[in-house]
């Protein structure tokens, strides 16, 4: 089946986790494994649906560690694989990415980030969703604010985890999984498609853990196409084999870090809405950034500028964006909806050049326009 007959083109009124199952089909995903947990339940539901539907293959494992390393067995073989979970299952699912991110399988993990044991809204799971696996790596992590952009990101997600050949998270919310809104899914032609690149060396020369450069990413090699690898969650060298020499491992995880971390600035994209004349801006991420911009045009309409920074890709952390922003405002304040996580990072980087303040509150719902605004009038007094 051509990707013309896959793709639901045209204008829907569509919930965020669908959209996501339909960003996954756009993009080119070919299985998914996933386990029962609301509220991500309509993205395995729907998989299921629509991916034997355009020639893909569901697989429904009996817990989140098998789900996890089932897509990464599929991607090692050549497919573009995704799982979907909530919180409390996506801590289940470390020691996968942890595996994922050695052996350089492109993988999509969807987390829907929900409270802890209930469906209610939050973002509690930002900090974990970068630092959770276990051994030096470093996370591309998306963070739709919209159904449209769930369809987006998650085109984002697959052709970024293709380019790098890494894992790649879209985060999600509670409110914004199960909300429908407008999307408008465009025909398979104009969607961007990147498959990662294949290896035109025989398997006598091919070395699957080769780059060209210091931060390059290896060109691939399908399990089971004569190319004998050794996936190891080791440390190893070029050829595959485990190697326990300290230098081996240095030059294989600043590497793997290095692909995406010195690609930050293309990778972690930021929206500026409001800014050329802020003194306040505020930072915002997901679903934050709806109330954020209603905040902002509230307090414009009370004479104060304030402006809003939304980071499409929280990590890797978009450093000199937070840096080039603090430099030009009075005020930077970050809302998320938890008790204060990202903001640390955010402090962090405006490293004193203008004051700072948080919008933070984890009480299962979105903060409202008026919960902000009250932030921005506090700082500017």
């Amino acid at each position: 089946m051509g990707l013309e007959d896959r793709v639901l083109t045209g204008v829907h009124f569509m919930q965020g986790n669908y959209a996501a199952v339909e960003g996954a089909i756009a993009a080119g995903c070919d299985f998914f494994a996933g386990y029962p947990i609301t509220p991500a339940n309509e993205v395995s539901e729907g998989m299921a649906r629509r991916l034997p539907a355009v020639g893909g293959v569901f697989f429904q494992g009996e817990d989140e560690l098998c789900s996890i390393y089932a897509i990464s067995a599929a991607s090692l073989a050549g497919a573009k694989a995704m799982t979907a979970t909530a919180s409390a299952g996506y801590d289940y699912m470390q020691e996968g990415i942890e595996y994922a991110v050695a052996v350089e399988a492109p993988i999509v993990v969807v987390d829907v980030m929900r409270c802890r044991g209930e469906n209610f809204a939050t973002q509690s799971d930002i900090m974990q969703v970068r630092w959770a696996a276990a051994g030096d790596h470093e996370m591309i992590v998306l963070a739709p604010s919209t159904v449209q952009e769930t369809f987006d990101f998650t085109v984002r997600a697959f052709n970024l985890a293709e380019e790098y050949r890494t894992p790649v998270v879209v985060v999600s919310e509670m409110s914004l999984a199960l909300m429908r809104e407008r999307l408008e899914i465009p025909a398979a032609s104009a969607v961007p498609v990147v498959n990662r690149k294949r290896t035109a060396k025989s398997p006598a020369d091919y070395l699957p853990f080769h780059a060209d450069s210091e931060y390059g990413v290896p060109d691939f090699a399908e399990l089971g196409t004569g190319y004998r690898v050794i996936h190891s969650i080791n440390p190893h060298d070029e050829r595959g084999d485990i190697e326990w020499e300290p230098h081996a491992f240095d030059r294989l995880y600043k590497r793997i870090t290095g692909k995406v971390r010195e690609n930050r600035t293309k990778i972690s994209t930021v929206q500026r809405f409001g800014l050329d004349d802020a003194d306040i801006a505020l930072v915002a991420f997901g679903s934050e950034v709806r109330p954020a911009l209603d905040a902002m045009e509230m307090a414009r309409e009370k004479g104060i500028r304030a402006g809003v920074m939304k980071l499409d890709a929280p990590w890797p952390f978009p450093e000199e964006a937070i840096r080039d922003l603090a430099s030009n405002v009075g005020a930077v304040v970050t809302v998320e909806m938890n008790m204060g996580k990202y903001a640390g990072e955010v402090e962090r980087a405006v490293c004193g050049k203008c004051r700072t303040a948080r919008a933070t509150k984890n009480l299962g719902t979105p903060h409202t326009p008026d919960e902000i605004l009250s932030v921005i009038e506090e700082v500017r007094a």
